[in-house]
């Protein structure tokens, strides 16, 4: 924990590492203490239309056929054996930047060279030229990589969400400019320096830095053709637009207060245990973590008093310490952002229970938090954080109605004994994946596959469709006279 500062960000243009602008009087800080830990950066017009340009130039179907495709998967194969060797490195980065407890970050660094392999697994099976019945006619059906990629990341997965997006769409053949978040973009340069260092072809990939007029002069250049964002509905709704301009191909996951259906046969340990793990293992900061809790009117306070004793019993403290259960929020406009959404509810009548002991440490820590005593349509407002709503109920279907009242549309979890009942209930949320009686991260099997529904945004994900997200059929083939119509 001596050493608390990150190297100075820097970017990756038309395969040349080189100085990002330094952002006078700004520095990204320390969640922890709030002091610096690097120079905030940004890019400047000419350089981000240089990457934009290089992008371009460095499009073309032929190079991923094949042979092309053999070499590819091995440029990530190499990119996860470095990334293996790195995982201290990024556990400490994205502990500094996200606040998530260095424990934590460790696990998810830890998985990182699966998901990278992964990846080189799909692009093998992934048929790039399929021969079609036709009668004796040559046709074809070609999985074309949609073209320049801008990918724009948020600072709760700073290394996970670059690396995934990131290596699928390397994988389909898209020269990829990566964008992270202003507030964590250390650990996208780490994963950029991986896959540099494993040797991708030239305009594969860039790195920029830098804030929402970066982002937005790569989102709506027309030389983009598709773009992959998570993070909030404002710039989500603003990337749809400019992204409407002229058709782009859109993944937008933009999260939503997930609702979590407390059924009349919940087990209360269980129950409350889900509940906390979902609200603080990556300090409640993920778009897919529980929200607004329906709980039927008779489990309301053995389940309220449940969490408090747990969150009491937990240690809030520096996110490099090894013994910390939550760490501080990562950065000052979201613990302000906080704040004021915890007063708001409290404002509306929620009786707010923070029973965490907080350290003295100066950072933006908050003790996880239980707002109670609201009734369900006053608490819609997404919380991003170590925080939850408690509603009564009078009924199962009556939970079911408020969720789908007004849906996120992302995640939504079910706590109920008769599991047959709590599938069903499940399955009649408006939400891309519903979790019975847990709320872990990963994804609940092999075959996983979500819609980002309604608000939630644009598109979808699942282990089995990394890849084809940035791909697009074309069929060639010859013409028949003997055909119909």
């Amino acid at each position: 924990m001596t050493n608390t500062t990150l190297p100075q960000p820097i970017n990756y243009i038309a395969d040349e590492w080189g100085a990002a602008e330094v952002v006078p009087n700004a520095f990204n800080l320390d969640p922890n203490t709030r002091e610096p830990i690097h120079r905030a950066v940004t890019t400047s017009a000419a350089d981000v239309e240089r990457a934009i340009q290089h992008a371009h130039d460095s499009y073309g179907f032929d190079r991923w056929e094949d042979a092309a495709t053999e070499e590819r998967a091995q440029v990530i194969e190499r990119a996860a054996d470095i990334i293996e060797k790195r995982i201290e490195d990024l556990a400490r980065t994205d502990a500094l930047t996200s606040g998530t407890t260095v424990a934590n970050t460790r696990k998810v660094a830890a998985f990182l060279p699966y998901r990278i392999r992964g990846a080189a697994a799909e692009l093998r099976s992934l048929p790039r030229r399929t021969a079609l019945e036709a009668g004796g006619r040559d046709v074809r059906l070609y999985k074309v990589p949609l073209g320049p990629t801008a990918i724009l990341t948020p600072w709760n997965g700073p290394s996970f969400i670059p690396a995934a997006k990131t290596v699928s769409a390397l994988a389909a053949g898209c020269p990829v400019i990566l964008k992270p978040s202003e507030h964590a973009p250390a650990s996208a340069q780490i994963v950029v320096e991986a896959f540099v260092e494993a040797g991708l072809p030239t305009g594969a990939l860039q790195l920029v830095h830098g804030f929402g007029e970066v982002g937005a002069a790569l989102t709506g250049d027309r030389r983009i053709k598709a773009v992959s964002f998570t993070g909030g509905p404002n710039a989500g709704r603003a990337i749809a637009r400019a992204g409407a301009e002229d058709f782009k191909t859109l993944q937008l996951e933009l999260g939503g207060n997930n609702p979590a259906l407390v059924l009349e046969d919940a087990d209360i340990d269980v129950t409350a245990d889900g509940l906390l793990e979902g609200m603080t293992k990556l300090n409640g900061q993920w778009c897919e973590g529980p929200g607004k809790v329906l709980v039927h009117r008779r489990l309301v306070a053995p389940l309220l008093d449940a969490l408090t004793d747990r969150i009491a019993a937990l240690t809030i403290g520096h996110s490099l310490d090894e013994g910390a259960d939550v760490g501080p929020i990562s950065n000052a406009p979201h613990y302000a952002t906080l704040v004021q959404r915890i007063e708001e509810l409290r404002s509306k009548g929620a009786t707010i229970h923070q029973p965490g002991a907080l350290p003295d440490l100066g950072g933006f820590f908050l003790s996880p938090t239980v707002a109670s005593g609201l009734d369900a349509a006053d608490a819609n407002a997404e919380l991003f954080g170590p925080v939850i709503s408690l509603h009564a109920v009078d009924s199962d279907e009556e939970a079911l109605r408020a969720a789908n009242a007004a849906p996120s549309g992302l995640d939504a979890y079910v706590f109920g004994t008769d599991l047959t009942r709590a599938v069903d209930i499940g399955s009649k949320v408006m939400s891309g994946e519903v979790r019975i009686n847990g709320a872990k991260v990963a994804d609940l099997a092999d075959g996983s596959a979500q819609t980002f529904w309604g608000t939630a945004g644009i598109g979808g994900h699942g282990p089995a469709e990394s890849v084809r997200v940035f791909c697009g059929d074309r069929v060639v083939g010859v013409d028949s006279p003997d055909l119909p119509l």
